[in-house]
């Protein structure tokens, strides 16, 4: 987060445009919405376990029964250990010391054909959203891996234009604004007119917050991040400027007037 430190907010809102941030927020003129992916769209539970699949079943000569392996790969993603999956399942059978075992269970993993699908919600919101605005996703992590989550849920042709931010090279994930000054661009809108909607507060915010973005946490009930406390960095607001907790609500953070349904959750700035 070192470039937020160098960048103050009000650098920001210079070098893009303060007069077109007013003008969109003012006039209630948001004319993009990009999303993240991961626990966005589709739940990301459900690639890992679709991975845990995959991996028993490549490497069963190995690994033993491929539902048991399978099911204990799925039980430490629900512990401390959910980060090093593989690490502790290999030493939980006397395999720690292949080292290129491990490996090849992680190259298995993020390279298979997922089994995933949208959630019901998002397959309803990038249909309703994309007769009335541009579309755009941004998404970290290795290219290759969220390649296969892209085809796998069939979006290409459902965004104007999509950035995986591995492919921009080292250092240029989020919370790096590279990708959303990329977005802004390829779309063809002023910064204060993008709406971006993610789930991930330690990392999703802070750029788009610094270039004047309109900021949306989605809070799905079993997001891996779900918990995650909002980022800091050189004065700038990590935190999303609204809450939902399901795509349906973004109606109402886009057009205020619009009477919200009851039991909906919050939508107000923070």
């Amino acid at each position: 987060m070192s470039w937020v430190l160098r960048n103050p907010p009000w650098r920001f809102a210079l070098r893009h445009g303060l007069l077109a941030v007013l003008f969109c927020d003012v006039m209630s003129t948001a004319s993009a919405i990009i999303f993240d992916i991961d626990d966005t769209l589709y739940p990301e539970r459900d690639y890992a376990f679709s991975g845990f699949a995959a991996v028993a079943e490549a490497f069963a000569d190995r690994l033993g029964d491929v539902r048991e392996a399978a099911a204990r790969m799925r039980e430490l993603f629900d512990t401390e250990h959910r980060r090093r999956v593989f690490d502790r399942f290999l030493d939980e059978r006397g395999l720690s010391e292949d080292t290129g075992l491990v490996r090849r269970l992680i190259e298995t993993y993020r390279t298979h054909l997922p089994a995933i699908t949208l959630y019901p919600d998002a397959d309803q919101a990038l249909t309703r959203f994309s007769r009335t605005h541009k579309l755009g996703l941004i998404t970290d992590g290795p290219a290759r891996q969220q390649q296969a989550k892209i085809d796998a849920l069939e979006l290409p042709p459902r965004f104007d234009a999509i950035i995986l931010t591995d492919e921009l090279g080292s250092g240029f994930g989020k919370p790096h604004p590279k990708s959303f000054e990329m977005m802004a661009d390829r779309l063809g809108v002023e910064p204060g007119c993008c709406v971006y909607v993610a789930d991930n507060a330690a990392k999703d915010f802070l750029a788009p917050n610094a270039l004047g973005w309109i900021t949306v946490r989605i809070h799905r009930a079993e997001g891996i991040y779900r918990d995650a406390p909002a980022a800091e960095g050189g004065g700038v607001a990590g935190a999303a400027q609204h809450d939902i907790d399901r795509l349906d609500q973004l109606d109402a953070v886009l057009n205020p007037s619009v009477a919200r349904p009851r039991g909906l959750g919050p939508t107000d700035p923070r």
